[in-house]
């Protein structure tokens, strides 16, 4: 294979090798630990009892039965569960597939979460047009301990990233597609008027027939909330970009009417939003509607009059149920040893440890051994992506830097809306579900500062080196810190080192 053919092809082996390496970090020794991490014990065991009773049910006895393959413990009695389905289906798909072990409860996000290191690295491709700093996304995210943890054990988050990372690239795909129809419109409405070449267009600007990859964009969304309800934060949010993006496009091509033109455009976007997003999300509560042990699925009929009457009584049962799930969430104020503010996730300040357990049986060459996992991001990585949000949000306030914005809302969807829940037992590892665009933010600043504005497109040597450095040392903390995301069992010592704050331990 020659060189030209490896440039032609340079993007595919680019995804592949992204992939390559996160499904390499997360499907290595994938059933170890063989036991139920954090809060594998609600969701591992729900998509078990989908499988053997088409939905959720109660479960007795102790977790460790469960793991050694005991399943007696599961009751024909409705499970109260406080999230929506499209996780724990698949959690269940991965245990229809592969059994009902550590392995099958994690693959699917294991798989899910390989994936989103590719749609990092084809999102970022296209956001800095160029496949190197796509490549260094996708890495980024690959080598992240968030990303790794939670796509290893079998907790909704993962497949909550996974899907705002793939509503985000169809977006990122139909903005580039979008902005190609509107060139060759306004070129075609020049000519046919006789236009010069950078003469404003009169009306509304090209229209743009139906925008496939918005609709995909969106469904995906849908299924995002539908893993949980934070999804929809990012919907809003990046939908209203897309708007943003389109906008701006028919201002920069002479459109004079260019936010009209983009409003009325975005109108049926926001009526399919409006049918496809509740569609999608009753959709998926399927199992739920077509058995009746599911939890409060015949409250409607046991409480005649009660609810919203006017629902046929499945869709009232519903309503009901969710009202519960609503208030559960908003009221959850009950202490737990890992809760975290969400003012300081950003610098991974409190983050979950997972699982801690000493390793007697392991030869780690140390008196002590500890197999541990931290949902704690790659620190250096978080630190300096959270310095370049500073510096993202400073550029669109001051010099309206759309890429800055397109980088950073993602960020701002996924964790503002947080913020006045700080008094809520809510945990750091949320913010795996930002964590794309953490990272699409770090990469931002690293490539204005290997390629400067003012080198219009070149190569500051100062600056690559600079950046070189700083990837190199990324990449090494992520080395270090391995064993504390993958449950390797290590030294006590070696664990402690790693320690570097009080608020982790």
């Amino acid at each position: 294979m020659n060189l030209a053919t490896l440039w032609r092809w340079r993007t595919t082996l680019m995804a592949v090798g992204v992939g390559l390496l996160a499904a390499i970090l997360r499907l290595a020794s994938l059933a170890d630990p063989h036991a139920l991490v954090f809060d594998e014990v609600f969701y591992a065991r729900g998509g078990y009892s989908i499988t053997e009773l088409g939905y959720e049910g109660d479960w007795t006895g102790d977790d460790q039965a469960f793991v050694s393959g005991d399943t007696s413990g599961l009751t024909t009695d409705g499970d109260y569960v406080v999230h929506p389905m499209v996780g724990k289906l698949l959690i269940a798909l991965g245990i229809q597939l592969f059994g009902n072990d550590p392995f099958g409860w994690r693959v699917i996000g294991a798989v899910l979460g390989a994936l989103t290191a590719v749609l990092v690295a084809l999102a970022g491709r296209r956001l800095f047009r160029s496949t190197l700093w796509g490549g260094v996304a996708g890495v980024l995210v690959a080598v992240d301990g968030q990303a790794i943890v939670l796509s290893r054990t079998a907790i909704l988050d993962g497949y909550l990233a996974f899907f705002v990372a793939l509503g985000f690239w169809l977006l990122v795909v139909d903005r580039d597609r979008t902005r190609r129809i509107l060139e060759d419109g306004v070129a075609r409405t020049r000519a046919e008027l006789r236009l010069w070449p950078d003469a404003p267009v009169p009306g509304l600007g090209p229209r743009t027939g139906v925008r496939w990859w918005r609709l995909a964009a969106i469904l995906a969304f849908a299924l995002a909330g539908s893993v949980k309800w934070s999804g929809f934060y990012f919907a809003a949010v990046l939908l209203v970009l897309s708007v943003v993006w389109d906008a701006l496009a028919r201002r920069d091509l002479g459109c004079e009417r260019w936010f009209a033109g983009a409003f009325a455009r975005a109108v049926p976007a926001g009526l399919a939003t409006l049918v496809i997003v509740p569609v999608v999300y009753v959709a998926t509560w399927a199992n739920w509607f077509l058995t009746d042990g599911s939890y409060d699925r015949q409250w409607a009929a046991e409480h005649p009059g009660e609810g919203a009457t006017w629902l046929p009584d499945a869709l009232n049962s519903l309503l009901h149920y969710h009202l519960q799930m609503w208030d559960f969430h908003t009221g959850l104020t009950t202490e737990h040893n890992y809760m975290s503010n969400p003012w300081l996730w950003l610098v991974q300040w409190r983050p979950t440890a997972f699982y801690f357990e000493d390793a007697p049986d392991a030869d780690c060459g140390a008196e002590r051994c500890v197999s541990a996992i931290h949902a704690l991001g790659n620190p250096l990585l978080w630190w300096l992506a959270t310095a370049a949000l500073v510096w993202a949000l400073w550029r669109v306030v001051r010099r309206g830097d759309v890429l800055a914005l397109s980088v950073s809302a993602g960020v701002l969807a996924g964790w503002v809306p947080w913020l006045p829940y700080a008094y809520r037992t809510i945990f750091t590892f949320y913010s795996v579900a930002f964590m794309p665009f953490m990272v699409l933010t770090l990469v931002w600043a690293l490539r204005r500062i290997a390629q400067p504005e003012d080198l219009d497109g070149g190569w500051s040597r100062r600056g690559t080196i600079a950046v070189g450095c700083i990837l190199a040392a990324i990449l090494l903390v992520s080395g270090l810190f391995m064993p504390l995301w993958v449950g390797t069992p290590i030294p006590f010592r070696y664990w402690q080192a790693h320690m570097w704050l009080p608020s982790w331990i």
